[in-house]
């Protein structure tokens, strides 16, 4: 019996038995020595190329993010995935991929797909007039069920929804009302469109109204002032056999974007749940606080974590004195100052931590890059200057005293709990070293933002381009945007008396 079992073995296994126990006998060993020893990941290359291969880029009949004119999109796809989509984020608070079909501006693109975006934008999304329990899908640092402001705004002022009739209701009945991220990629490798691998198509009533016009004003402004930001353009929006509605579609910082600024080098995404904090050498405890966008494979996210150690570690001297040897002190000096112009409490120190890092190879040092603006130009008008723009103070009715809206709650720990700012912005604006760089960025920018009417010319051009995109409501963008001609009448007139404009 045993002799048969024995010839039951492969000759091959039998002939090399020695060889093979010898090698379970070390595999076994290593094992044990190195189950309690942490590896990290490491980068073995020292190429500047990036990770991703580009096999197809579509070329499109028009420019994607021609934003002087109207565009179309039509998805498609099958209601069934659509709705083990849903079961999958309504369980576990995962954005899965759908896989659809596009067409953009007549060009058909098949097999796409596309996923929902957003934190706080989807924590009031009903699915059969029922909220998900959980909130938005929780993790480290995600804001509390009910932080963002729902209902009214605060009496004498404060935080102005655009369009004047609050936040946008999400229904997962009306797809084509939802924020979405469309990826070329996700199912067919290496397709580009226009060079995009990603697109995002933001959703109303936020800090703006249906249209969102103050994020597009404020993305216009910001190219014009010659300032690092994103493309935009207005479509036509149409899901399945839905109604067709307008919508603001926004480039998306990826591998392309990355490109366009200029320059040779890596792009990071702060993550919502991002704390800037100081956890030690190991890459993987700063998954949920980063994410590497190009040169996969080539670089890493180290530069990242030596600065979260030296931001957090040094004396105020050291600071003062070699902060420009990390960091674009210029560069910094615009983006604090922008944040504080445009009255954004949603930047890198808000609650969605919108910001991504550019650390340029040849200088090695850190640039901000802005991202999602649909919070702006909704605050205080009369916000100081000299303070950093926080749901605190840009969401006030001219005291500086913050009394939630109906409907609000706000988290355990009190005001502004869940909103611990940003260590970097905040020593930054502290730091007395610093304090005329940031001045001279500022009034040049309010020049180039308000002085010259160039955010009241940009609604009147942008409105007039919504008007010619099938879905639009003509009536809705109008008051949308004689609200924000109000504020940033109001913000100018305030700020154009301020002593940093004067000097």
């Amino acid at each position: 019996m045993k002799r048969r079992l024995v010839h039951r073995i492969p000759v091959r296994v039998r002939h090399y038995w020695k060889l093979l126990a010898t090698c379970a006998a070390t595999l076994l060993a290593f094992t044990v020595v190195f189950s309690t020893v942490r590896v990290a990941p490491l980068v073995t290359s020292a190429s500047d190329e990036s990770g991703d291969e580009v096999s197809v880029n579509i070329a499109g009949a028009t420019d994607l993010f021609d934003a002087t004119r109207a565009h179309t999109i039509k998805i498609t796809y099958r209601t069934e995935a659509y709705e083990e989509l849903l079961d999958s984020f309504w369980k576990d608070g995962e954005k899965e991929y759908l896989e659809a079909d596009l067409t953009i501006d007549g060009t058909t693109v098949p097999s796409v797909g596309i996923r929902l975006k957003g934190n706080s934008t989807l924590q009031g999304i009903t699915r059969n007039g029922e909220a998900r329990q959980n909130g938005f899908g929780g993790g480290r640092g995600a804001m509390p069920q009910g932080a963002m402001p729902q209902g009214r705004p605060p009496e004498g002022g404060g935080f102005r929804m655009g369009g004047g009739g609050g936040r946008t209701s999400l229904k997962t009945e009306e797809p084509e009302t939802l924020p979405w991220l469309i990826r070329f990629d996700e199912f067919v490798e290496g397709r580009r469109y226009q060079g995009h691998r990603e697109i995002a198509v933001r959703v109303g009533g936020m800090g703006g109204g249906a249209a969102v016009l103050n994020e597009a004003v404020s993305l216009n402004v910001l190219a014009a002032a010659g300032e690092v930001t994103q493309r935009y353009a207005y479509t036509s929006f149409t899901v399945n056999d839905r109604p067709t509605t307008a919508r603001l579609i926004v480039e998306h910082p990826d591998e392309n974007f990355a490109d366009a600024i200029g320059g040779n080098g890596v792009l990071y995404k702060s993550m919502a749940s991002s704390q800037f904090t100081d956890q030690g050498d190991d890459p993987t405890e700063y998954a949920d606080d980063f994410k590497q966008i190009n040169k996969k494979g080539s670089q890493d996210l180290q530069p990242v974590i030596d600065l979260i150690k030296w931001v957090n570690g040094a004396g105020d001297a050291e600071f003062d004195e070699h902060l420009d040897e990390h960091v674009d002190v210029a560069s910094l000096a615009r983006y604090a100052a922008i944040q504080n112009l445009l009255v954004n409490f949603d930047d890198m120190a808000g609650p969605g931590r919108n910001y991504y890092l550019w650390y340029d190879l040849g200088a090695k040092r850190f640039s901000v890059v802005g991202w999602d603006y649909n919070l702006t130009l909704s605050g205080d008008a009369t916000q100081d200057p000299a303070e950093s723009v926080s749901m605190g103070g840009g969401m006030r009715g001219g005291g500086g005293d913050f009394q939630p809206p109906e409907g609000m709650q706000m988290p355990a720990g009190g005001r502004g709990g869940f909103m611990s700012g940003h260590k970097l912005k905040e020593r930054f604006l502290a730091s007395a070293a610093y304090k005329d760089t940031y001045k001279k960025a500022y009034k040049e920018l309010f020049n180039k933002i308000y002085g010259n009417a160039s955010a009241l010319n940009a609604i009147n051009a942008i409105t007039e381009v919504i008007g010619t995109v099938d879905g639009a409501n003509a009536e809705s963008t109008a008051t949308e945007a004689e609200n924000l001609r109000t504020l940033i009448k109001e913000r100018t007139g305030f700020l154009v008396t301020n002593e940093i404009i004067t000097g």
